[in-house]
């Protein structure tokens, strides 16, 4: 072979090289608030206010993005988790994700919490094509893609809980009298109204009281004291954890025993039940889709162990019993899991496409059956849950694993 025919391999050979050097440079693609180094994340969270127990999920997501960070972070990016705190108040929240999309830059907004604040910013960040991603509260409306493509939520959506409630009493207390405590905004309403598709045709005779509390006011205690006076031997309770606990304590106190139900976004043992007094919690049935860090048989459960090493090292102000830092832990471990799906793709519209591609995912804090799904078509990431009374100090799951698909 020629010299010169040599160095035409050779020159063509550096020439390929060059242009897949080329390619895989160019398939590096960034939208604001990613680069070669960061992924800026942004998050909302009511660390002062009326919602002030939920606090910890942002600062639990602090800590474990931390953990992920010190070990090199994902594909080599370090998660800049910039959170601001809302008070759980929509105005202030339009104007945190406004400084977080338009000042910090953020590639999107993650896991902000509440129904209210969360409904305020939603038509801005699809208007902005920034994704509002995996948000901290279980209203239906999350999982609207065709009219909101940018908005996805996480959590079992409330109406299917409640849903769950009314086929349980339907099938164990067909004659029941049902009295409703309720936040009187979206959340709560998007409760009640699962408990009525739930019931059916019965709702208007079962319920025989709804009352609705504003966050403003210092105690639910006269909302009770009208409750109990209708006679119900059903409770239905959707509050926050703050009134959670007031209603939980002034049950006790009224001497009203009534089958108690309680959302799941209020039955952390540690925020809620601890502080209402184990003694006036028993039997007390809620639902759940994540493991209980106060319940010893996890105690050997592989997952667990992990988040238990985490709280220990990563986290060590945080109570473990708070129902919160399992939320926030297994919410991160999703996110992860999607950042790194994204790869070196870190636009917002890949970010909401990998999202929306889960198959089957666990983070190991899920109870055993349940599984992680989303598609084009479905933004409604966690959709099984499972009944459980409380007994002692700790809830006791019941029944089988429950997919409670809206309309399902």
């Amino acid at each position: 072979m020629s010299v010169i025919k040599k160095l035409a391999i050779l020159s063509a050979a550096f020439g390929l090289l060059a242009a897949t050097a080329g390619t895989a440079s160019a398939q590096k693609k960034y939208d604001p608030g990613a680069s070669d180094t960061e992924i800026k994340v942004g998050n909302i969270m009511p660390y002062s206010g009326p919602a002030s127990a939920y606090g910890v999920i942002g600062r639990t997501e602090a800590a474990y993005f931390k953990k992920i960070n010190d070990a090199g972070g994902i594909n080599g990016r370090k998660i800049n988790f910039v959170s601001y705190d809302d008070a759980y108040s929509p105005p202030k929240t339009v104007e945190q994700a406004r400084k977080l999309v338009e000042s910090d830059e953020v590639l999107f907004i993650f896991n902000s919490l509440g129904t209210p604040p969360n409904t305020a910013i939603q038509k801005y960040m699809n208007s902005k094509k920034v994704p509002q991603l995996f948000v901290a509260t279980g209203a239906t409306k999350w999982n609207d893609p065709q009219n909101f493509p940018w908005t996805m939520g996480w959590q079992p959506s409330y109406q299917s809980e409640t849903q769950i409630y009314a086929k349980y009493i339907l099938k164990n207390y067909p004659n029941a009298k049902i009295a409703v405590l309720y936040q009187n905004d979206d959340y709560g309403k998007d409760y009640l109204k699962g408990l009525k598709d739930g019931l059916g045709s019965k709702a208007s005779t079962m319920i025989v009281a709804e009352e609705s509390y504003e966050t403003s006011e210092p105690t639910i205690d006269s909302h009770m004291v009208k409750l109990k006076a209708t006679g119900a031997d059903i409770f239905i309770n959707i509050t926050t954890p703050k009134f959670a606990a007031q209603a939980i304590k002034k049950n006790a106190e009224i001497g009203w025993k009534p089958l108690h139900f309680l959302n799941n976004v209020s039955a952390s043992v540690g925020s809620v039940l601890k502080p209402a007094g184990f003694e006036n919690a028993q039997d007390i049935i809620s639902a759940a889709y994540l493991k209980d860090a106060s319940d010893k048989q996890w105690d050997n459960d592989p997952g667990m162990k992990e988040f238990y090493a985490f709280m220990a090292k990563d986290f060590p102000e945080g109570d473990k019993l708070d129902g919160g830092t399992v939320v926030g832990y297994g919410v991160a471990q999703t996110l992860v899991q999607v950042l790194k799906l994204c790869g070196d793709n870190l636009t917002r519209e890949n970010v909401m496409k990998q999202a929306a591609s889960l198959k089957d995912f666990r983070t190991e804090v899920l109870l055993p059956g349940i599984k992680i799904n989303t598609g084009a078509n479905d933004f409604a990431p966690i959709s099984s849950l499972q009944l459980m009374k409380f007994k002692g100090d700790k809830w006791e799951l019941f029944g089988d694993v429950i997919s409670a698909d809206v309309g399902g």
